[in-house]
């Protein structure tokens, strides 16, 4: 069964791949809340976000070990050859779990470190540049993982 996108695609990947349409512009204005001191609002966000893609790679890796063959959805893609070798959409995933899987260890511990080192309610202190660091890098992974993973759903689900 295909997705709501008109693709190849699992419902579950559909869900995944507009979820980072939204999660990334969230992110650019969860840093323009903490920018205008709303850390409140800041923490707020970013546990939503957090605990929104938990929920979602969870049901993404449920539903592609046990319910989904994403492969069979592939194949017909130019772009996929079943042959045993290399091809554009296994390159174009390994590319994308470069970034996917070090950013979802990375967020996990940014988050993690927040809640521990900031007060509550949050406001800058000691932990401050270490988290700004850190959540930059994080901030990066996800949108380099939004876009390798928008790359790796055309080439496998939607090329003719």
């Amino acid at each position: 069964m295909n997705g709501f996108l008109g693709s190849r695609a699992s419902f579950m990947l559909d869900v995944v791949f507009l979820a980072m349409f939204i999660i990334v512009p969230l992110l650019g204005w969860s840093i323009w809340l903490v920018r205008r001191g709303k850390h409140e609002m800041h923490k707020r966000l970013q546990l939503t976000i957090a605990v929104t893609l938990l929920v979602a790679i969870i049901a993404f890796e449920v539903d592609l070990r046990f319910f989904t063959d994403w492969r069979a959805k592939a194949a017909l893609s130019p772009y996929f050859e079943n042959n045993g070798q290399w091809n554009a959409v296994w390159v174009s995933l390994v590319i994308h779990l470069t970034f996917a899987v070090p950013t979802t260890i990375l967020w996990v511990w940014v988050v993690a470190q927040a809640l521990r080192a900031f007060p509550k309610p949050p406001k800058p202190g000691a932990h401050s540049r270490q988290h700004r660091l850190f959540g930059r890098l994080a901030g990066a992974g996800m949108l380099f993982t939004a876009v390798t993973g928008w790359c790796f759903y055309w080439l496998a689900f939607v090329a003719t």
